[in-house]
C-alpha cells in the first residue's frame, strides 16, 4: 500500500536532519513524506526539502493544527505519524506495514519511545513513568490503548471519518490524546510495545516544560466531557458489539 509518514516541525532544522535520515536509512521506505512547517524561522524547510519531502505549509502555530494540516495532504492508503525529534530504526516502517497487512481489521497501531538525549535515570522514569504511565492510565480511560504521537500509523479511513471532528484550533492539547478520544467503537487500535523510535528528552529538560505537557491533558480531556466519559464510551462499545451480535444473527 502507499504509505505516507507525516511530520510536524517549528524551528526543528537540526533534529528533523536527524529523523529524515533515519527514514532514509528505512529498509522499506516511505512512499511521501509530508513535513508541516508550523511557522519556521530556521531551516526546517530547506532541510525538509533537500531530503525530497514534501512540505505543507501552516503558519498558525499548534501541533493539533499542524498534524491535521499534514494527515489532510497526505496521499497514503497509511498514514504514519513521528515527531520531528523521532528517529526510527531501519526496520520500523516495514514493521508498521506488516501489522497492517496481517490484521486487515486494525485501524490504528501504536508503538513507544525511548529517550535517546537523556541520562539513565531520566530515561528510565520517562520509559516508565510518562509514555509507560499514560499508556497504563489512559487505556483504563478509553476503554483502548491511546495513540502516541511521537509513532504510530492508522488506516486513511480512520483519519476521513474523525479528521472534521478533531480540535484543530486550540494549542494547549494534546493533539494524539484528543486524537485517542474521538475513535470510534467499531475502530481497533492495538498498542506494539516492540515498535520503538527514539525520541528527546528535550519538554522534559526544565520543570517548566514537564508541567506545561501534563496540564494539557485536563484541558483535552474537558473537550470530550461528559460524552466520552469513561463509562459513555464502554456503553458505546457495548451497543456497537450487540449491534454486530444481532446483525449475525
Amino acid at each position: 500500500m502507499l504509505v505516507s509518514v507525516v511530520i510536524p516541525a517549528r524551528n526543528d532544522a537540526e533534529m528533523l536532519e536527524r529523523c529524515l535520515a533515519s527514514l532514509a536509512a528505512q529498509s522499506r521506505r516511505p512512499d511521501e513524506i509530508v513535513v508541516v512547517d508550523n511557522g519556521s524561522t530556521d531551516r526546517t524547510r530547506a532541510v525538509a526539502e533537500a531530503a525530497g519531502a514534501r512540505v505543507v505549509w501552516e503558519p498558525i502555530a499548534g501541533i493539533p493544527r499542524a498534524s491535521s494540516a499534514g494527515f489532510d495532504a497526505a496521499r497514503g492508503g497509511l498514514i504514519a505519524r513521528i515527531d520531528a525529534d523521532s528517529v526510527c530504526p531501519p526496520g520500523w516502517l516495514a514493521s508498521v506495514i506488516a501489522r497492517f497487512d496481517g490484521d486487515p481489521a486494525l485501524s490504528v497501531v501504536s508503538g513507544s519511545g525511548d529517550f535517546y538525549d537523556a541520562g539513565p535515570i531520566t530515561r528510565r522514569l520517562g520509559k516508565s513513568w510518562w509514555v509507560g504511565g499514560l499508556y497504563w492510565s489512559m487505556t483504563i480511560y478509553l476503554g483502548h490503548p491511546p495513540i502516541f504521537g511521537s509513532n504510530f500509523a492508522m488506516r486513511r479511513e480512520v483519519w476521513t471519518e474523525i479528521g472534521p471532528e478533531v480540535h484543530r484550533e486550540e494549542r494547549d492539547i494534546h493533539d494524539d490524546l484528543d486524537l485517542s478520544l474521538h475513535v470510534k467503537p467499531w475502530m481497533t487500535v492495538r498498542y506494539d510495545r516492540d515498535l520503538v523510535v527514539g525520541i528527546s528528552a528535550r519538554p522534559f529538560a526544565t520543570w517548566s516544560g514537564f508541567t506545561r505537557r501534563l496540564s494539557w491533558i485536563v484541558p483535552t480531556l474537558r473537550n470530550h466531557w461528559p460524552e466520552d466519559s469513561p463509562w459513555a464510551r464502554r456503553a458505546a462499545r457495548r451497543r456497537y458489539l450487540e449491534e454486530q451480535r444481532e446483525a449475525v444473527a
